[in-house]
């Protein structure tokens, strides 16, 4: 279990931010045929990205609902989270060309999704938690007197 961090943090980070969320949906469960290959290929995308510190990537979180998965991603720029999509070399485009073939072979057992955040400004706030969002992403700090309110975490610029 992860260690919790007893009292209340925020995250600090003075640089640009891209929050890029990609989900996929079940909509056939009785394919695992169909769809186990697109849940599967989300985690190997994932470690390769750890496995590069330059490529941007800051860090993910995995969410998981009764109709499938979504995947949170801090990125560091748009660009650099287009060059990982582009990346000829990297596991995305197989992956998505297989997701796109299956799609055009048996249309409607899997859905998928995603949407990108360009953020200039963010405030978070984890209480007794453990390091986790934007705070695994970036700095993990603790709240201070000048930062106890969300409209001032907002306000200010960190760094």
């Amino acid at each position: 279990m992860a260690r919790i961090s007893p009292g209340r943090f925020t995250h600090d980070d003075a640089g640009d931010l891209v929050v890029f969320l990609i989900g996929m949906r079940v909509n056939k469960p009785w394919r695992p045929d169909i769809w186990l290959p697109t849940f599967l290929a989300m985690r190997p995308m994932i470690e390769e990205l750890y496995d590069e510190p330059g490529s941007g990537f800051l860090s993910h979180r995995t969410l998981v609902s009764f109709t499938g998965p979504t995947v949170v991603q801090y990125w560091r720029s748009i660009e650099q989270l287009y060059a990982y999509a582009s990346a000829a070399n990297a596991s995305h485009r197989p992956a998505w060309a297989a997701f796109n073939s299956q799609a055009r072979r048996v249309p409607g057992v899997t859905g998928i999704w995603h949407e990108t955040y360009v953020v200039s400004k963010a405030e978070s706030i984890y209480v007794d938690m453990p390091v986790t969002g934007l705070a695994a992403a970036t700095a993990h700090v603790r709240v201070t007197s000048r930062l106890d309110r969300a409209r001032d975490r907002l306000a200010r610029r960190p760094g």
